[in-house]
């Protein structure tokens, strides 16, 4: 039962809607009626301003590094229940029980959660981010390629247990996933472009 109230834990963490409830506080306004909609920090930023983009940004990665460190204490640092934590935040932020299961993509949950289960990786990755975000000015693009080689990543850098492999795949195919619509604009061209916005 303590592995299982653990994952419960991860999922409620991760549906707890930090840029929706920091926009709601700061504006009044549904973040989700503005931009592209999203609860996550890229749209927060757009929308409502620096400060509440990097909190929304920060408080998404404590949600998911929270999780998986939770589960760790709750089973022993099992590498199958962390990883299954890790899984857990991520949906939660996607599909939140506070927002009717209508949530964000999941990147900085993603985040967090790796940085606590695979911190070296995620630290390679970082850079590809970067990388990618300064040639291409998409964050969608650091996003997807960050994702696409992350289970490499942690395969070569830290040839990890089994379950935590395959979180690093099935977390890096739903990050993708969960871009569909951004590859269809970059592809047709109309993607937005990053810019760090005036500061609100």
């Amino acid at each position: 039962m303590i592995p299982l109230l653990a994952l419960l834990i991860a999922y409620l963490l991760g549906s707890v809607p930090f840029g929706y409830l920091l926009v709601k506080w700061k504006t009044g306004a549904d973040v989700r009626a503005a931009g592209s909609g999203n609860i996550g920090a890229t749209n927060v930023l757009r929308t409502t301003g620096r400060a509440a983009g990097i909190a929304t940004l920060l408080l998404d990665i404590a949600k998911g590094y929270a999780a998986v460190c939770i589960a760790g204490a709750l089973t022993d640092r099992s590498p199958l229940w962390m990883s299954a934590a890790a899984l857990a935040v991520i949906a939660g932020h996607a599909y939140p029980i506070f927002l009717k299961f209508k949530g964000g993509k999941a990147v900085a949950s993603f985040v967090g959660a790796f940085l606590c289960l695979t911190p070296l990786a995620l630290a390679a990755e970082i850079i590809i981010f970067v990388v990618m975000l300064a040639w291409t000015r998409h964050i969608s693009m650091g996003s997807i390629a960050g994702a696409a080689t992350f289970p490499l990543a942690v395969w070569l850098i830290l040839q990890p247990p089994m379950p935590v492999e395959a979180a690093a795949i099935l977390g890096a195919i739903f990050i993708i996933y969960r871009h569909s619509s951004n590859l269809r604009r970059l592809h047709d061209g109309t993607e937005s472009i990053f810019t760090f916005g005036a500061q609100k």
